[in-house]
C-alpha cells in the first residue's frame, strides 16, 4: 500500500469524523412551550375556527399566546434560565370557554401530554371559565380548580417538563380611585397554593396586569387594548364591540411582555 493511498485513507477518516462531530454539535436542542388556557390565551388566527378567515370574522381579537412566540427569539431565551434549549416553539393549545375542568375533558390536556418532552415547559392559565358560576357547563369551584391544577402540574412533572402556573389575567373592570382591581375572587390565591405546594414558579398575572393596566389608566386600555370597538371599524363587527375581557393586538402583546419579564426573573431548580 502506497504512502500516498494511505494519506487518503487518513485523511477521508480524519474529514468523517469531523463532520459527524460537527453534525453533533451543531444539533440545536428544541424546547416546545406549551400554552394551555382559556380564550385571553388562544391563538385566534391558528385555524381557530376551521374554514374562516380570521382577518374577516374574529381580527382584531387576539390572545397573549398568539404573540408570544415573537418574545421567544434566540437572543430573548439567553435571558430566561431554565430554559434548556437553543431554540423554542410556542405551541398554544389554549382555547375559549375552557375551564381547568373541560380542557382535561374534552381531551385537550391529553393531547398536550402525550408529546411532551424533557425540559419542555407547560405555561397554565385559567379561572376566567372556572369562576362563571352562571354557565354550568364550564364552572369549576375553587377546590375543583385546585385539583386540576394538580393533576396538570403532576403529570408535567412525570414526563419531566417544567410546569408553570399562572394566576388569570386582569379583566378590564371593576375600577376604583383610577385603579384596577381584583375580579377573580378566591381563583388568583389558589393558584398560588397550589404552586407553592409544588414549590413549582408561579406569575402572578392577575396583579402584574391590573398594576400594569392600571399605569396606562381606564380610559387608555379601554380603546386601546380590550375589544371596545367602534362601530363600522373593523370587517368582523360592524356594529361595534363592547367587550372588556379579552385584547386587541397591543393589549395581547402587553401582556404577553409581562409573561416573558417574569419568566425572566424565574431561577432555575437546583
Amino acid at each position: 500500500m502506497s504512502r500516498l493511498y494511505k494519506f487518503r485513507i487518513l485523511l477521508t477518516a480524519i474529514l468523517l469524523a469531523l463532520s459527524v462531530s460537527f453534525a453533533f454539535f451543531s444539533q440545536e436542542k428544541v424546547v416546545t412551550v406549551y400554552l394551555i388556557g382559556d380564550s385571553t390565551m388562544a391563538d385566534y388566527a391558528d385555524n381557530y375556527e376551521e374554514g374562516k378567515d380570521y382577518m374577516k370574522t374574529r381580527y382584531p381579537i387576539t390572545g397573549w399566546g398568539q404573540v408570544f412566540q415573537e418574545f421567544m427569539s434566540s437572543d430573548s431565551i439567553k435571558k430566561i434560565e431554565f430554559i434548556k434549549g437553543s431554540r423554542v416553539v410556542v405551541d398554544d393549545r389554549a382555547r375559549g370557554g375552557r375551564s381547568t375542568r373541560t380542557f382535561f375533558q374534552e381531551g385537550r390536556w391529553r393531547a398536550v401530554y402525550e408529546k411532551l418532552q424533557k425540559d419542555d415547559i407547560v405555561i397554565m392559565q385559567f379561572g376566567h371559565n372556572d369562576a362563571a358560576e352562571n354557565k354550568t357547563e364550564r364552572y369549576v369551584d375553587v377546590e375543583g380548580y385546585k385539583e386540576f391544577l394538580r393533576l396538570y402540574i403532576s403529570q408535567t412533572l412525570q414526563k419531566e417538563a417544567i410546569p408553570i402556573v399562572l394566576t388569570p389575567v386582569a379583566r378590564n373592570y371593576p375600577w376604583k380611585d383610577g385603579y384596577l382591581e381584583n375580579v377573580h375572587g378566591e381563583y388568583p390565591e389558589a393558584a398560588r397554593e397550589v404552586a407553592t405546594e409544588f414549590q413549582i414558579p408561579l406569575i402572578d398575572l392577575n396583579q402584574l396586569s391590573m398594576d400594569a393596566f392600571s399605569k396606562k389608566g381606564k380610559e387608555y386600555v379601554s380603546q386601546n387594548y380590550f375589544m371596545n370597538l367602534p362601530a363600522g371599524k373593523y370587517e368582523a363587527y360592524p356594529e361595534g364591540q363592547s367587550d372588556n375581557t379579552h385584547f386587541q393586538p397591543e393589549g395581547a402583546k402587553a401582556v404577553a411582555q409581562l409573561v416573558f419579564n417574569a419568566l425572566t426573573k424565574v431561577s432555575r431548580k437546583k
